[in-house]
């Protein structure tokens, strides 16, 4: 159905100072927004979809409330709000910045049109599906959602992508963080590793961290596990985590460019 169909993710350490609670990095998203503009001008047959994580808007707020495991007493549901409040907060503020150079930005936070039960995401991709017939740019994010059995939880941006990948069968997926991609020697980060299949993590002896901020979804290994699952149900699909602070990266990514760390499943 979408040919040209692109995920990207806005990594929360990359649009927020992650150490410094609820604090952007407005000129980084202002960036980041300029460079996808000018990737879509160059390329107007290209569809996007944008994700973004909570960054230190969510992380602080979640762990504190420890909300991924679970919402069940009045306090945790105060607590369930506030993360939502907080997730909002920040995507209010990308979704101003893609908006303002031009980009007919929609946002479609996973809370509205998500929850779990028995450990199974139900997501309702429809809306999402129309807005990019009619040639809009769905904005997603790491977000709160109900679940049915343990009352709440939180969806990671990479989950998001992985609960609704199948619908769209994206391209590519491409993770901008502040990282250059996935380091083989984290946290020396000398060795960077060109690219990662089922069998890297076995093949090779290689230290993925986790994150040196808060993260309560779980930091780079989780990223490329998630990637890896992501690329095995889709047949072809590339995976690319690499740094969106560099100016120009963004839009080399978008035009199809190899940057950073190539996750794909191999068949054998």
């Amino acid at each position: 159905m979408f040919p040209n169909l692109t995920f990207l993710k806005l990594g929360g350490s990359l649009i927020t100072e992650k150490d410094k609670p609820r604090t952007p990095r407005i000129k980084i998203i202002q960036q980041v927004a300029d460079e996808i503009y000018q990737a879509l001008q160059e390329n107007p047959e290209m569809k996007l979809i944008i994700g973004h994580g909570s960054g230190s808007f969510g992380h602080n707020t979640a762990r504190q409330y420890r909300t991924r495991d679970g919402v069940f007493s009045q306090e945790d549901w105060r607590g369930f709000a506030h993360v939502w409040y907080d997730a909002r907060a920040l995507n209010q503020l990308v979704i101003e910045a893609l908006f303002s150079v031009g980009l007919p930005v929609i946002s479609f936070p996973p809370s509205a049109i998500a929850f779990r039960k028995d450990q199974k995401v139900r997501f309702d991709t429809t809306l999402i599906q129309f807005a990019l017939q009619k040639g809009l740019i769905p904005v997603v994010q790491g977000d709160v959602i109900f679940d049915l059995n343990q009352g709440g939880t939180i969806l990671s941006t990479e989950e998001v992508f992985s609960e609704i990948a199948p619908d769209f069968a994206p391209k590519r997926v491409l993770l901008a963080g502040v990282e250059e991609g996935v380091w083989a020697d984290y946290p020396t980060c000398q060795k960077l590793i060109e690219e990662i299949s089922q069998d890297t993590l076995k093949l090779e002896r290689i230290q993925i961290g986790g994150s040196s901020a808060v993260d309560v979804t779980g930091g780079m290994l989780e990223k490329v596990k998630s990637m890896l699952s992501l690329s095995q149900k889709i047949p072809g699909l590339e995976a690319w985590i690499f740094s969106g602070v560099r100016k120009g990266n963004i839009l080399r990514a978008l035009q199809g460019k190899s940057i950073g760390t190539k996750i794909l499943y191999q068949s054998s």
